[in-house]
């Protein structure tokens, strides 16, 4: 058996603890965007100061949260298996996938300006296998070829967002609301069938 280095554990514990403080700033934010941070510590299992030697500044844990985010997209795109059936049926999984997503999503893009959402934006992993998808969906026949890679991004996140708050504005479960929001997407981006 070989150790680990002190050094690697070290690194470990680290990463543990930033993921920690993250996944807190998540719970904790979603909540309530104006917590103090000695809230999102606590909900960590960390002292305030342990907080601030990852984080010094509140913005600096909101940035981070932006690039968590998008870490977990990524992460959700492999999840959805995006590569295997039909592009539809991926599409769906991918959609699935990132519903599960959505405080982290809504505090990650809450935060954009106007002005930074008419700027280009740098593409992902994410976008990058959501473009490539919808290209393969034209392919297979599974995808309209008129929906554009990114028109199903555009339509993949507005409608995310309409499912996240749906289930509390119709005031119903959040499975009801996922399968909703899933289904019109599906329906929205499949190929017109001609019998």
């Amino acid at each position: 058996m070989v150790k680990s280095s002190p050094s690697e554990d070290e690194t470990r514990t680290r990463a543990r603890t930033r993921h920690a403080i993250l996944d807190a700033a998540v719970e904790v934010l979603a909540k309530n965007r104006s917590a103090p941070l000695s809230q999102v510590a606590a909900e960590a299992g960390v002292a305030r100061s342990t907080l601030q030697r990852y984080f010094a500044e509140r913005a600096d844990l909101v940035a981070a949260l932006g690039d968590y985010a998008e870490e977990l997209i990524n992460e959700a795109t492999e999840r959805a298996r995006v590569d295997e059936g039909t592009a539809l049926e991926a599409f769906s999984r991918l959609a699935s996938e990132y519903f599960a997503l959505r405080k982290v999503a809504l505090l990650a893009f809450e935060g954009e300006s106007e002005n930074s959402a008419q700027e280009e934006q740098d593409c992902g992993p994410g976008d990058l296998a959501l473009y490539e998808l919808v290209e393969r969906g034209h392919e297979d026949g599974s995808i309209d070829p008129r929906i554009t890679p990114l028109w199903a991004q555009q339509l993949l996140w507005s409608m995310l967002y309409s499912g996240w708050t749906y289930s509390s504005i119709a005031r119903v479960p959040v499975f009801e609301s996922h399968n909703m929001c899933v289904m019109s997407l599906v329906k929205a981006l499949a190929r017109e069938r001609r019998d």
